[in-house]
């Protein structure tokens, strides 16, 4: 009998020992068999990644793959994650918490830049000078994105809301055309697009306010970074090798703007002048810029009443990937 218990038993210890061996090889071993990354203009660091280089070169080591999406602003990105179309999204910090309100399982990892992409235009021969000027008027803007969100914070400080203005939601480049053709009387405008109506129509920015600019950051799907932690790192890394590398090649990087997003000159110069890429960590910053934000989106309605911002915002951001300027 006893015997036969102590078979039992050594026999449950050597079962449970293997499982926990295997388990341990099968979380090791395990790995993608591909990585999605997009890339935006509104993200020139994406674009300085994406030509040179820097994930493929790492993850070929592993016989994984890199696909590139294009994102042609931060709601698209947003579907792009929440489609699993992409594992890894350029979005600004606010839009990522529309979509972290709406159910878009994500995670904000990195900062990409601190950017001053959006301001208020209008046309060079606008009488409208300031944001109670918007009353009544037409605004182009894209749902969802920093310049919607930044819309609604100026219309906010002056006592307005969506409501008292006509809303056109055009996605970014219709925004633009849309203002120069006269279709609209101002639009809530995004870089380098922004940039490139100011240098090239005289358009004038109206209303700007860099401090309601929300951070830019990469956003990870959660499905993703439980499967693959160790990646989440990897692309991390990789970015951090495309930043450093910009900074320490600003013509390369601006002719690589230049180029891929198709502006002169005198508009990609504009554009990086307000592109601020010296910060990369995520944490207390992002925190306190998107809550504020947020705020505002709640009171909107774009945010449901019943939503705890602040708690929110801390499930979105994670900064358990470390300090990648470490």
């Amino acid at each position: 009998m006893q015997r036969r218990l102590f078979t039992t038993v050594l026999l449950a210890v050597l079962t449970l020992t293997a499982a926990g061996l295997f388990a341990g090889c099968t979380k090791k071993d395990v790995k993608p068999e591909i990585v999605k990354v997009d890339f935006a203009y509104y993200n020139p660091v994406s674009l300085v990644l994406k030509e040179k280089k820097f994930l493929e070169e790492d993850l070929a080591k592993d016989n994984i793959k890199v696909e590139w999406i294009h994102s042609l602003g931060s709601n698209k990105s947003l579907e792009l994650l929440n489609s699993k179309s992409a594992d890894f999204g350029s979005t600004a910090g606010a839009a990522a918490l529309i979509g972290k309100a709406n159910g878009n399982p994500i995670k904000s990892v990195y900062v990409y830049s601190k950017p001053e992409w959006t301001a208020l235009v209008v046309r060079s021969d606008s009488t409208i000078t300031k944001v109670e000027d918007l009353k009544g008027k037409k605004v182009a803007v894209t749902r969802g994105t920093d310049p919607h969100i930044f819309l609604l914070r100026a219309l906010d400080k002056v006592g307005l809301s969506e409501k008292d203005i006509e809303l056109v939601p055009l996605q970014h480049p219709d925004g633009r055309n849309a203002l120069e053709k006269g279709d609209v009387d101002a639009w809530a405008g995004l870089d380098p697009l922004m940039a490139t109506t100011e240098v090239d129509k005289g358009s004038k920015l109206f209303y700007r306010d860099a401090n309601l600019n929300t951070y830019g950051v990469l956003n990870v799907r959660e499905e993703f970074a439980k499967q693959y932690p160790a990646y989440v790192n990897k692309v991390i890394i990789a970015y951090e090798k495309a930043r450093v590398w910009a900074q320490q090649n600003p013509a390369e990087f601006k002719a690589i703007l230049a180029r891929d997003a198709k502006l002169n000159d005198a508009v990609a110069t504009r554009v990086l002048e307000r592109t601020d890429i010296s910060d990369p960590v995520i944490g207390e910053k992002q925190i306190t810029t998107i809550s504020a934000a947020g705020d505002v989106l709640k009171k909107s309605g774009v945010i449901k009443a019943d939503v705890d911002v602040t708690a929110l915002v801390k499930a979105l951001i994670d900064p358990q990937y470390g300090n990648p300027v470490k």
